[in-house]
């Protein structure tokens, strides 16, 4: 499922949001211009390794990338949640926010995997936050969607609780998966999905220490990108 935009307007400016993702597209241009071995040793010095952790790795791997795909499909979350969430938190808490919920993807990681010497990049843990606290601040949103079904490539709205749902359940599902596998002596896999889960799940805890009551009055838009008029939710 690719997400195209949601259907609450953000009130304020997203300013972090933006810059988070003027970081990482930095960053990630950079790699670009690093051979491969250069692009390995720099990896393996900024990514996070499970084996030597520390903290200042888990920070400076939430702004790397391992190709396009990546890169784009962490910033277009990041993008559409992200806005919303950035409101609703205001700019400076959800700075806060995304680093914490990164942070805590990476420490899950590490758990998952203690021993592994492979660097892992990404912001993945971040963005899955964000969605997290998007899941508990915006439920009765819709997502505007593309479902890439062959041939067939359809725009649907699924409602936010539904397809954050599902997200979280495959992912849930895919890290089971790697885990079993890894204990049969099969291939450990080349996604932190253990990451993602950890972020999701700190997203919809700590949004609620971070959350700004007064800002719970969203604007919904019908079909038509008519105002359907004001509607307060509180989450």
């Amino acid at each position: 499922m690719i997400p195209l935009r949601d259907v609450i307007p953000s009130r304020t400016f997203p300013a972090l949001v933006i810059t988070l993702i003027a970081l990482n597209a930095f960053a990630f241009l950079f790699e670009l211009t690093l051979s491969d071995r250069q692009l390995a040793v720099f990896v393996r010095e900024y990514g996070l390794v499970p084996a030597t952790f520390s903290f200042q790795a888990a920070f400076t791997s939430m702004f790397l990338h391992g190709g396009w795909m990546h890169f784009l499909g962490n910033m277009l979350f990041l993008w559409i949640f992200g806005d919303n969430v950035e409101d609703r938190l205001g700019h400076g808490r959800f700075v806060a926010f995304y680093l914490l919920c990164g942070t805590v993807a990476a420490l899950a990681h590490v758990m998952s995997e203690p021993g592994s010497l492979i660097p892992t990049i990404g912001a993945s843990g971040a963005v899955a936050g964000v969605m997290g606290a998007y899941f508990v601040l915006y439920p009765h949103s819709r997502i505007l969607t593309l479902l890439p079904l062959f041939i067939f490539w359809p725009v649907v709205e699924l409602p936010a609780v539904l397809f954050l749902g599902l997200w979280f359940v495959l992912q849930l599902f895919s890290g089971v998966g790697t885990m079993l596998m890894a204990t049969q002596g099969g291939p450990a896999g080349g996604i932190a999905f253990w990451a993602h889960v950890a972020g999701f799940l700190s997203g919809v805890v700590f949004v609620y220490a971070f959350r700004r009551p007064e800002r719970a009055r969203v604007e919904w838009w019908d079909d038509s990108g008519r105002r359907s008029g004001p509607r307060s939710y509180r989450a």
